[in-house]
């Protein structure tokens, strides 16, 4: 009867720590901002927090009464990337965001620049049958912008998951090698305050 407990309690022990991300060396975060600084790779985040799931029954993409929105903690967290990414020699990106306005509030907080709507980075939580679809487009357009400043997608755990396979957390970001591919690599996974 010990035995089982002990042989259970092993077996969960290797069960749940299977599931928590690896942590990425000090090393390879340092190589992963300086893809990010060099154009060799882009920044995937999720938008900052936005209390409750999916959005309410009446949504409108135009009408962000109709949306779940950032909370103040969420503004807060959004404005904490500039001095974030300025630690890492950042202080300006091109900003691609989804049309949502907790993404577009999340894009504009930051402060890092221009912010560009593309609706390949919009929410597909309430309808997966265009997954596939806006990530081969998310793909596409990343690989086609010209050499530049550093770039910024924000869009939703859902998009972010569906690319990489990470479920991030509220303004969690990954900086992705490009150019972008459906299996891409992860070079890190970043965010204010951690």
């Amino acid at each position: 009867m010990k035995a089982r407990i002990v042989l259970a309690a092993v077996l969960l022990f290797v069960i749940s720590t299977s599931f928590v991300a690896p942590r990425v060396s000090q090393a390879n975060e340092a190589a992963a901002w300086e893809a990010l600084r060099n154009g060799d790779a882009i920044l995937m985040m999720r938008h900052a927090l936005a209390p409750g799931t999916g959005d309410p029954a009446n949504f409108e993409l135009g009408d962000c009464s109709t949306q779940r929105n950032l909370n103040d903690a969420g503004r807060e967290q959004a404005r904490s990337w500039k001095p974030f990414l300025a630690e890492h020699g950042i202080t300006e990106a091109r900003v691609f965001s989804s049309q949502w306005c907790r993404c577009m509030d999340t894009a504009t907080e930051m402060d890092m620049g221009k912010v560009t709507e593309w609706p390949s980075l919009n929410s597909f939580f309430r309808d997966r049958s265009s997954a596939s679809e806006q990530t081969r487009q998310t793909i596409t357009n990343v690989n086609t912008l010209e050499d530049g400043a550093p770039v910024i997608l924000v869009s939703h755990q859902v998009n972010t998951t569906a690319l990489t396979g990470i479920y991030p957390s509220s303004n969690e970001g990954v900086i992705l090698a490009r150019p972008l591919t459906e299996n891409p690599t992860i070079l890190a996974r970043v965010m204010p305050g951690r």
